[in-house]
């Protein structure tokens, strides 16, 4: 699969399903842009693929006519097939044609953004279940693969589905962004020279996002291609941000104020927090809002260390929704050159420190690794306390709690430089480890893990307190 970069374990599940003997129903879901559709099209290109795309925002009638068109081509008529009267029509259709062909040959029936099939009163989703398992489940050469970028709807109503459903799926995969290991590949493998700390400036900005770093050219360094994709009238990701949500969620202007709060607070909210800034109500509606943020891979929940679930402190983890709100949008009219200017100035500082630490909570696996640690069981979480008078606080973003009676309190800083430790910075860090033993009573032996781009300069601070220094190679997993 050369034209596959990463996704090595979601190919191998894809390669279990092609060499299975029976019946296949596997359902793909992750955000939009992040190559869900690239997948199953470049892994099954040697296959014969059968793909039909819900239409966003169309009518029952509309996507029955995108239909007809597309059975027309596949059975090469001369003249336009008539519009099916129903789904169930569709479906039966779609069999008569497979058939023959299911009889000699492995057949993939791709059906591309599943959740906007599903129109209200259309019947698409009972005819769906009934074309499964009255006549789809028992084809041994039949593979039925369905797609979407609606996360929370796809875990809803088919992963978790109680109905027609309800365990039908032989797989489920759900598509991430690329890591920085794997957006290095893929520039590398579009000749894109760049180095490492190029290429972090480019994660902070867009994240691990196949459609976005597609449009990174050759020759141009990371604000550069910043400036030019971001702040020029015609740069993709100038107006991306409001196509993003509005494509993914009903009422997303509800998800959009949640992402707005979490933003403009850099140490997380809880979901109580989240209720309060954005005046929304206590129940399910505010629940399945923040889990459908969260499946869709916008926010992250991090359960405070010695608490529960409930207690989930929430933060922004995709790159492109904070860099849009922090810098794009106040300045959407500011022209080719705008990247280049406030890349230089204090508000940069600022965020690339937040930004690299969401990258790094986002590479715990390379981060074991090169802690020595990577089969050891552990929990990551998160842990601040609040002050009462005359008391000392404290705020640990990512810390690692590990079965072998050990904790890696993690401190990630990005600097342009090796990062020095001054005197005021030792006392914090002191005062942090002193406050976290004191009020989690905990008796596990703290190292502290420093995470930083280049390394942590060599003097007595660094010596008298730092158990680990890494630098953004390992985040390469390098």
């Amino acid at each position: 699969m050369e034209g596959l970069i990463g996704r090595t374990w979601e190919q191998e599940q894809l390669r279990e399903v092609l060499q299975s003997r029976e019946a296949s129903f596997v359902a793909i879901y992750g955000r939009r842009r992040v190559g869900k559709t690239f997948l199953v099209k470049e892994f099954f290109k040697h296959e014969f693929l059968i793909e039909y795309a819900g239409i966003h925002n169309a009518t029952y009638r509309q996507q029955l006519e995108a239909f007809a068109e597309m059975m027309t081509r596949l059975s090469r008529e001369n003249h336009p097939l008539a519009m099916p009267g129903s789904w169930m029509e569709a479906f039966r259709l779609l069999q008569n044609y497979m058939t023959p062909r299911l009889a000699k040959e492995k057949v993939i029936l791709f059906l591309d953004e599943f959740p906007w099939l599903h129109t209200p009163r259309s019947g698409f989703a009972p005819a769906f279940e009934h074309f499964w398992n009255s006549w789809g489940g028992r084809q041994p050469n039949l593979i039925v693969i369905i797609c979407g970028s609606a996360a929370s709807w796809m875990i809803r109503r088919v992963v978790n589905n109680k109905g027609g459903l309800h365990n039908r799926l032989t797989k489920t995969l759900q598509l991430f962004p690329f890591t920085l290991h794997e957006t290095e590949q893929f520039l590398k493998s579009r000749k894109i020279a760049l180095s490492r700390y190029q290429i972090l400036q480019l994660y902070m900005a867009m994240g691990g996002i196949p459609h976005y770093l597609k449009e990174i050219k050759a020759g141009q360094s990371a604000i550069q291609n910043i400036d030019r994709l971001c702040f020029t009238r015609n740069g993709l990701l100038n107006t991306e941000f409001d196509r993003l949500y509005q494509s993914l969620f009903d009422g997303a202007e509800k998800h959009i104020s949640v992402i707005r709060a979490l933003a403009r607070k850099s140490s997380g909210l809880t979901r109580n927090e989240i209720m309060a800034v954005c005046k929304l109500r206590s129940g399910g509606g505010t629940t399945d809002l923040i889990d459908e943020l969260e499946q869709s891979g916008f926010i992250t929940g991090y359960t405070p260390f010695g608490k529960t679930r409930k207690d989930n402190i929430y933060k922004i983890s995709d790159e492109y929704s904070l860099f849009y709100i922090r810098f794009i949008e106040p300045n959407a009219n500011g022209g080719a050159g705008t990247w280049g200017t406030i890349a230089t100035g204090p508000g940069w500082r600022s965020w690339s420190g937040i930004a690299f630490e969401s990258i790094c909570q986002k590479h715990i696996a390379a981060i074991k690794t090169a802690l020595g640690i990577p089969a050891v069981y552990t929990q990551v979480s998160a842990w601040r306390w609040y002050p009462k008078k005359g008391e000392t606080g404290a705020q640990i973003d990512l810390l690692i709690d590990r079965k072998d009676n050990c904790i890696n309190i993690c401190e990630m800083k990005f600097s342009e430089t090796e990062f020095l430790i001054q005197k005021a910075y030792s006392t914090e860090l002191e005062a942090k480890l002193r406050v976290f033993r004191e009020h989690t009573a905990t008796r596990k032996q703290l190292f502290l893990t420093m995470i930083t781009t280049y390394g942590v300069k060599a003097n007595e601070y660094k010596v008298n307190l730092v158990s680990s220094d890494l630098t953004m190679g390992v985040l390469f997993g390098a």
